[in-house]
């Protein structure tokens, strides 16, 4: 799955565990060490859940079965139903610059398996690159779902990726499921996209930002927050090198290739990981256009531009401090 990159949890007073999952890193913070154990099991059912349902690199995933008939009409899990349900809401809010629709673009332009294969891939000095067929994406309107019955048609010739809303998703349901069994406050991390919940620890939780969520990139800022989440999109991860040079994961939809070099990554603060996301997306997708998009939404964000220049906007701190979503 797409996502985004960047933030990285850090807590002194609290425990937590970090794993592998989905070609990334997972990282599950509590502020009670004796609920760890039930924190984990259940994030794990979440991430199992999300993989199962949504993950287009899986031949038995219910999207890739539901994608299997066009055309026809066919009744969503619960998890489904909300995942796509979600998928349409931030494309609307977006104005389609999030769009599910994406798939045969994100295809064409190699990422048509698990991003770590990807990247083996273009490491293999022999392969052959297809000439990508740039197109838009379709758009969410050609899409017929009812969410309150759950029924989705999908039409001959559409594809659906999940990438840029379900690993954000995940994220938010799982500290909403994991508050709701034990005490204090949980975070979790997924490839950087932060949700958390419950009672932060004193200070609220502090958050590297950063071009990659993994430990080793230089830190932009330490920030914290006390609920909500934080999204990091980047053109420097999750990226790969073809004949034509480098591409990365972030497609724009009304043209069906990377977006214009403009921003190396942009973080979000908003009431959930997955607004968050949705807005950091959208933002390296507009580039130029990002602050005034950002500010007009009110939404707390850090831009860095492809020299390290910074831009703060909506109360995002210019030091080390607290961002409020």
């Amino acid at each position: 799955m797409s996502t985004t990159h960047g933030a990285r949890a850090l807590s002194s007073s609290a425990v937590r565990v970090d794993f592998e999952v989905w070609s990334t890193t997972a990282t599950l913070i509590v502020t009670d060490p004796t609920a760890l154990d039930i924190a984990q099991a259940a994030l794990g059912d979440e991430l199992a859940a999300i993989d199962a349902t949504c993950s287009r690199f899986r031949a038995d995933s219910e999207i890739s079965r539901v994608l299997a008939i066009p055309g026809h009409p066919v009744i969503l899990s619960p998890l489904l139903n909300s995942a796509v349900s979600q998928a349409i809401r931030v494309a609307d809010a977006t104005g389609g610059l999030v769009d599910p629709t994406v798939a045969a673009a994100v295809i064409a332009l190699g990422y048509d398996r698990d991003i770590g294969a990807v990247v083996v891939k273009s490491m293999d000095g022999d392969h052959q690159w297809p000439t990508a067929q740039h197109q838009p994406a379709p758009g969410v309107h050609r899409l017929e779902h009812d969410p309150a019955t759950g029924e989705l048609v999908v039409p001959s010739g559409v594809g659906i990726d999940l990438g840029a809303t379900a690993k954000a998703l995940a994220a938010d349901r799982a500290v909403a499921r994991i508050s709701g069994l034990i005490d204090g406050g949980v975070l979790v991390s997924l490839g950087g996209d932060i949700a958390v919940a419950g009672q932060a620890p004193p200070g609220g939780w502090r958050i590297a930002v950063a071009d990659d969520h993994r430990t080793g990139s230089p830190v932009h800022q330490l920030v914290s927050i006390t609920s909500g989440g934080i999204a990091t999109s980047s053109t420097v991860t999750r990226r790969w090198r073809t004949s034509s040079g480098w591409l990365h994961h972030i497609v724009d939809p009304r043209t069906g290739t990377n977006p214009e070099p403009c921003w190396r990554t942009v973080s979000v603060a908003a009431g959930s990981c997955l607004d968050a996301n949705a807005a950091s997306t959208a933002a390296i997708v507009l580039g130029p256009a990002a602050p005034d998009w950002l500010f007009q939404r009110r939404l707390p964000a850090l831009l860095v531009d492809l020299d390290g220049n910074t831009t703060a906007i909506n109360g995002w701190p210019t030091t080390d401090s607290l961002v409020s979503a």
